[in-house]
C-alpha cells in the first residue's frame, strides 16, 4: 500500500472516530460526516469502486465547504461582529481555520488523483 494512502486512511479514521462521536452525542446522522466509512471500507479492502467514492466524497467535502464560506463571506459583509466559529465555548480564529481546510482539501485531492493511488485502487480491478 502506498504510504500516501496510509496517511489518507489515518486522516478519515480520525474523521470516522470524530463523526461516530457526534453522531452518537447529537443524535442525528449525515453524508458529510459519516460518508467517510464507505470510503475507508473501500480503500481497505482494495474494492474496485473505491477511487470513484473517494473522488465522489472529496467532491462533496469541497462543495459542502465551498458553501459554508460563501455563507460566511455574506454574513461577514452584513454583520462583521457576529460571524465567529465557536467550538464548545472556543473561539477558533478565522485565517487559521481556513488555511486548515484549505490544506486538508489539497492533501485529499493530491493523494485521490495521484497516479500512484490509482494504481493501487484499481489493481484488483485490472487482474
Amino acid at each position: 500500500m502506498p504510504k500516501r494512502l496510509i496517511l489518507l486512511i489515518a486522516l478519515y479514521t480520525l474523521f470516522a472516530v470524530i463523526a461516530l462521536l457526534r453522531a452518537v452525542s447529537t443524535g442525528s446522522f449525515d453524508l458529510f460526516s459519516l460518508g467517510v466509512l464507505p470510503v475507508l471500507f473501500g480503500i481497505l479492502t482494495q474494492a474496485p469502486w473505491s477511487s470513484l467514492v473517494l473522488k465522489i466524497y472529496i467532491g462533496l467535502q469541497t462543495l459542502g465547504l465551498s458553501a459554508l464560506g460563501i455563507t460566511a463571506i455574506i454574513a461577514y459583509q452584513i454583520t462583521p461582529q457576529d460571524v465567529k466559529v465557536v467550538v464548545e465555548g472556543h473561539n477558533i480564529p478565522m485565517l487559521p481555520l481556513v488555511l486548515s481546510i484549505i490544506a486538508l482539501l489539497s492533501l485529499q485531492y493530491w493523494i485521490a488523483f495521484s497516479r500512484v493511488s490509482h494504481n493501487y485502487l484499481t489493481a484488483k480491478v485490472k487482474a
